[in-house]
């Protein structure tokens, strides 16, 4: 969910860098427990997963990005952020369909973007009270609204709301990473990445963050397998 802002665009829009209040605690505790990220760990120094701090912009950039690649999500994210400098709800609405679909978006994506611009303006969603709410109770929230599975509601657990434990198993970086660091690269299943993930608990988010650096590691603020966002 990287964003770079060009000259002329709102900062409203930028992410704000939050550093997990837990992660140091997670990175020792990993490491003993672990000998995969015992070697894996160390190999990324201070770096750690970066937080985006806008509920509505974090939501509406993982809807942008679904099912196309990081180069065409990036441009028309910044497309939409000329057309929405500011990212809000009220102005997505505002610019209606038509300018919306204008910045590169599918028919079936402006109607996503209007429909959770939609559920933010009525106070359909309660985004106020999501951080004290449990994870799977921000999930089935999320996921009643347009284009929004429960892949997409557990990046937003990671990457807005900062959850240290969440696997995100629909997630075919997570996959990939338990793969060619635990099996050699031999194919792994569900139940092989929960038994796996037991090790973790109760930072299964942080390991993950590390798997997916495993793999690509100039990724520090964005989540691999964007395809992967179940829509409806």
């Amino acid at each position: 969910m990287s964003n770079t802002r060009e000259q002329g665009e709102a900062p409203a829009a930028a992410p704000v860098v939050q550093v997990p209040a837990y992660w140091e605690e997670a990175k020792i505790e990993l490491m003993k427990r672990d000998r995969i990220m015992k070697k894996l760990i160390p190999q990324f120094g201070d770096l750690h997963l970066v937080g985006h701090s806008d509920p509505f912009t974090t939501l509406a950039r993982s809807l942008v990005g679904q099912q196309i690649t990081p180069k065409a999500a990036d441009a028309a994210w910044k497309k939409l952020l000329l057309a929405c400098p500011k990212c809000t709800p009220a102005q997505v609405i505002k610019a209606g369909a038509e300018q919306l679909a204008a910045c590169g978006l599918s028919k079936r994506k402006t109607e996503y973007i209007l429909d959770l611009a939609d559920h933010f303006k009525a106070k359909r969603v309660h985004a106020s009270q999501w951080g004290e709410m449990d994870d799977e109770a921000v999930i089935a929230e999320l996921v009643q609204i347009r284009g929004i599975g429960r892949w997409t509601a557990e990046m937003f657990l990671i990457f807005n709301l900062l959850r240290p434990n969440v696997l995100p198993l629909d997630d075919p970086g997570l996959i990939q990473g338990i793969s060619v660091n635990y099996f050699s690269g031999e194919p792994v299943s569900r139940s092989d990445a929960r038994e796996v993930s037991a090790n973790w608990e109760p930072w299964r988010t942080v390991a993950t963050w590390y798997l997916w650096r495993s793999l690509d590691p100039a990724a520090a603020d964005a989540a691999p397998g964007a395809s992967a966002g179940t829509v409806k």
